[in-house]
């Protein structure tokens, strides 16, 4: 089975999020479930992309991409990494810039990399079985293949990662921008405008979101952002498949990345987190209190990641004997509102306005507690990373937050985190209080690390059900 994933981003090449640590870790994992599978990968070739990996492509095509009335130059870059194929489309006018995303014509650069990537087949003799395209920037290879290709043989898988991100364009772009004819309308319209998202799921095979969760909510108006009657619409093509983390990156016994010697849940476990709690308040500025729960948070300062439940009753939280730290970037009001706080409590908050990689992996694995209380999370990685490290999680009831995480039960020892229910500040914090009377209780909180650190949150599981959706493609 030949297999071609396509996205706007993947690690370690150039990256902002979720999705391109999906576009990294999916394709190695399906790669190396099954020796005789042809498993490569497409992204654009950004200027930010490392020397190092740069110095290790060849280039293996050069072509025209027709684009509407445009005729684009086009390069083909190849890397073999992980038993994955990766192939780069070269384009110094639309992808030589400082940031992967965020530019006015960023329409036209991903219509470009899509029938790039279609017009590369041809070039490189490499006709994928199954094609599987990754948010709005891949969308158009699906729908190009269902009206200008039609490929019949290629099936396709389209998946969205956050239903949030559509691909919206204005209707005089159909035919200028994208070179889909007036006649073909139908198939990319939504509520008068170019959806690309839209025409993703009319034109794919399957339709996929990344937790089991998140595929029946976005059902509804609450969470699908407009698209809920599609969505609904083709409900038969649609499930959910949670993401997995990667285990090797993510390794408290062994990641260099940690301020103090390695741990995992048989070897060291509290010794270990211990070691890193104290190093973590150390290099916080915090009290180096073993006694004292530190609850973390590692997210966007956004309210739809329930940064204001947050911001309306951490000072009630406060009043306990507890720390807290916050490591994000995001909305001015919640940035003051952090900084404001850690100045009237130093000894309780510290609060890391920043983006830095190697901080968050200190705080995964010296913190207690993992506060993730989103309005909506399709899947979610923290939770699965801060269970990693013995870091129990509290979340909302939600998405993927659902799918990997479940109350823990006392009275059976069952269950791998704190969980609420509806999106309401008190429950939050009533969540919180009960997470802490139970690290009060040393013998069921080492239940509950231990649970927590032995879920499995490898690709194994979410590959093995992708090579199940192939194969019945």
């Amino acid at each position: 089975m030949k297999i071609l994933y396509v996205g706007g981003e993947a690690l370690p090449f150039a990256s902002t999020g979720g999705l391109g640590e999906v576009m990294s870790s999916l394709p190695a994992a399906v790669a190396a479930s099954d020796s005789s599978l042809d498993v490569r990968a497409v992204i654009p070739l950004y200027s930010k992309i490392g020397k190092q990996y740069r110095d290790k492509m060849v280039k293996v095509a050069e072509f025209t991409v027709p684009l509407s009335w445009r005729k684009q130059y086009c390069g083909v870059w190849k890397l073999v990494k992980d038993g994955v194929i990766w192939y780069f489309i070269d384009n110094e006018y639309y992808f030589k810039r400082d940031s992967i995303y965020g530019y006015y014509d960023d329409g036209e650069r991903f219509a470009y990399f899509s029938m790039a990537v279609l017009e590369m087949m041809p070039q490189i003799g490499f006709y994928p079985d199954v094609l599987h395209a990754n948010d709005w920037q891949a969308a158009l290879t699906v729908i190009y293949l269902r009206l200008k290709y039609r490929y019949d043989a290629m099936k396709t898988v389209y998946t969205i990662h956050n239903i949030e991100y559509q691909g919206v364009f204005g209707r005089e772009t159909l035919g200028d921008l994208f070179g889909i004819h007036d006649d073909q309308f139908s198939v990319v319209e939504f509520n008068g405008s170019v959806n690309l998202t839209k025409g993703a799921i009319v034109c794919c095979d399957r339709l996929t979101t990344v937790s089991q969760k998140y595929s029946e909510e976005i059902k509804t108006p609450y969470f699908a952002h407009g698209l809920d009657k599609v969505i609904s619409d083709f409900g038969y093509k649609t499930c959910g498949i949670v993401n997995g983390i990667d285990y090797v990156y993510y390794d408290p016994k062994d990641d260099p990345d940690l301020l103090a010697p390695g741990y995992s849940v048989t070897h060291r476990t509290f010794a270990g987190k211990a070691g890193h709690k104290a190093a973590l308040q150390r290099r916080l500025g915090l009290p180096e209190r073993p006694d004292v729960p530190l609850t973390a948070m590692i997210t966007r300062l956004a309210s739809h990641k329930g940064v204001d439940l947050v911001k309306r009753v951490l000072e009630e939280y406060l009043q306990g004997d507890v720390q807290f730290v916050i490591l994000g970037t995001g909305e001015r009001e919640y940035e003051d509102f952090f900084k404001d706080l850690q100045s009237r409590y130093p000894e309780k908050v510290c609060a890391c306005i920043l983006f830095d990689k190697q901080l968050s992996k200190w705080i995964y694995a010296g913190a207690d507690i993992f506060l993730m209380p989103s309005k909506s999370e399709p899947c979610g990685l923290s939770q699965m990373i801060a269970s990693r490290y013995g870091t129990v999680p509290i979340v909302r009831e939600t998405g993927g937050l659902y799918d990997t995480i479940k109350p823990f039960n006392p009275m059976t020892g069952e269950g791998n985190g704190i969980t609420f229910v509806t999106y309401n500040a008190h429950d939050m914090l009533d969540a919180m209080r009960r997470a802490v009377g139970l690290y009060e209780k040393k013998a069921l909180w080492r239940k509950l690390v231990k649970n927590a650190m032995n879920m499995d949150f490898t690709w194994n599981v979410s590959a093995g059900k992708y090579m199940a959706l192939y194969k019945e493609l």
